[in-house]
């Protein structure tokens, strides 16, 4: 039985990473950004001459822990952004804070699953002490890396659920954001703007529970969905052609395009209740037409039919 090889890096502690997904949300780091810390990995692994081929295909986030940087007033439920002004800027015979531009920023313990090819078996024990010194350079969205407890090389046979538990235990005590777009295409079915769905399932309703007489005893709240439901940046839509006409822009060579962020529904769901690695598993998928370049936690119609996970 054939198997399939994984990257797992327990418990990576990430300070003051982005935590302004998209221009509208704020949160977790988008998967663009975790994709991207990724695609940068092993840009980097591939420096080694052993690990010219190596190849990452997908990956799955596990939270184990999240510190949003903000701060509220006493009696108040409004948050702010703990922002800084660093360096202090001199001004007169003293010293003040410099201006600056809200940055949300956030502290993370994760855990990555990354499904990789091309690696020799018996490199692994070498491989992650490599990717270990590798991290030491690298920022995941926008935060540093202080630490990771674990790298480890795992492998799960094709088609068997007691394999796939078997990693998917090591993601625990966290939880896995899946993709939930489902729920808002239900809603742009039933005629509703896209914007007005998702805010249909984030919002969480308050009712009185009053008595016969009237008197209010508690207070209910109900969501449309009982499930842990959050917005996540996914990618981007393309708004204009992409061409090379853009003046000052970064890199000649490439062509250029403007683009907007695409923001879905996700559901953040402990590992164990998986049966199936893919299910957890995002990768990149680009739609030429549409301009669609997009994060995916799903498996395509056409590739089911053809038995092959991209």
């Amino acid at each position: 039985m054939s198997s399939r090889q994984y990257l797992l890096l327990s418990h990576l502690k990430i300070h003051n990473a982005n935590a302004m997904s998209s221009t509208f949300t704020v949160g977790v780091p988008a998967m663009t950004a975790w994709l991207g810390g990724v695609h940068a990995l092993e840009r980097t692994i591939r420096h080694i001459p052993e690990y010219a081929r190596v190849t990452f295909h997908k990956l799955a986030v596990s939270f184990h822990h999240t510190e949003l940087q903000v701060y509220h007033k006493p009696f108040e439920s409004n948050h702010y952004i703990s922002g800084t002004g660093n360096p202090l800027v001199k001004k007169g015979a003293g010293f003040v804070k410099a201006s600056f531009i809200e940055e949300p920023r956030i502290h993370l313990d994760v855990s990555l699953l990354i499904e990789m090819s091309k690696t020799d078996v018996n490199q692994t024990e070498q491989l992650s002490e490599d990717i270990r010194h590798c991290l030491q350079k690298l920022k995941f969205a926008g935060g540093d890396i202080e630490q990771v407890l674990k790298v480890q090389v795992v492998y799960a046979e094709e088609h068997s659920a007691e394999s796939a538990k078997r990693i998917l235990k090591q993601l625990m005590p966290g939880y896995v954001l899946i993709e939930r777009r489902d729920l808002l295409q239900q809603e742009m079915e039933n005629g509703a703007d896209g914007l007005d769905g998702l805010l249909h399932y984030l919002e969480i309703k308050e009712e009185p529970v009053k008595n016969e007489g009237g008197e209010i005893l508690n207070w209910k709240y109900t969501k449309a969905v009982s499930v842990w439901l959050v917005p996540v940046a996914v990618g981007f839509h393309g708004i204009s052609p992409s061409g090379k006409a853009v003046k000052n822009q970064r890199d000649p060579s490439v062509p250029h395009c403007f683009t907007e962020s695409v923001v879905t529904l996700g559901e953040f769901r402990l590992p164990i209740r998986f049966d199936d690695i893919d299910e957890i598993m995002w990768n990149y998928h680009y739609d030429k037409g549409s301009q669609y370049y997009l994060c995916e936690n799903r498996i395509h119609e056409e590739e089911k039919e053809n038995g092959q996970n991209k």
